[in-house]
């Protein structure tokens, strides 16, 4: 296989399955009829590229994810290449850290820190402040007509 960013994460981590983990983060299931594999992608437009694409190995204790960045549809056969991508560079690097942060928020979420393991993050309220929303009043959302929601 071809050098790519990968991403390995402890199962313990993911409150999800990685299917659902990458659905989560915006991208799609598709199925290479060619091939019979499965992989997932991450289109910036509605055009098929560039796009994200990203494949997972499911280990004993860890998803290993990974990711490349498609350029074009493949244009030439018999190459080692099916296709023009980056398999590192900034971009690539960027979406991996996009990952880490979901992550990051999901493991905040449920009470555990991947940041900083000696830390405990409070598992109500993480993320938000020293701010106890309970005891406030719920407020009903005034109602706009649609000049208002257009003009303010």
């Amino acid at each position: 296989m071809f050098p790519s960013m990968k991403l390995a994460v402890n199962k313990k981590r993911l409150s999800l399955n990685p299917e659902a983990f990458l659905r989560r983060t915006g991208y799609a299931l598709v199925h290479d009829s060619v091939t019979g594999q499965d992989s997932f992608v991450r289109r910036f437009t509605r055009d098929f590229y560039p796009r994200f694409h990203m494949y997972f190995e499911n280990l004993d204790d860890r998803v290993i994810f990974n990711l490349h960045l498609d350029q074009k549809k493949a244009s030439y056969e018999g190459a080692a290449h099916m296709h023009n991508a980056e398999y590192d560079g900034p971009i690539v690097a960027d979406e991996i850290e996009r990952l880490k942060g979901f992550l990051i928020e999901e493991s905040r979420a449920e009470g555990l820190s991947i940041d900083k393991p000696e830390e405990t993050a409070d598992k109500t309220f993480a993320g938000i402040g020293n701010r106890d929303f309970r005891d406030e009043p719920v407020r009903p959302r005034e109602k706009k007509s649609w000049w208002k929601k257009i003009f303010g």
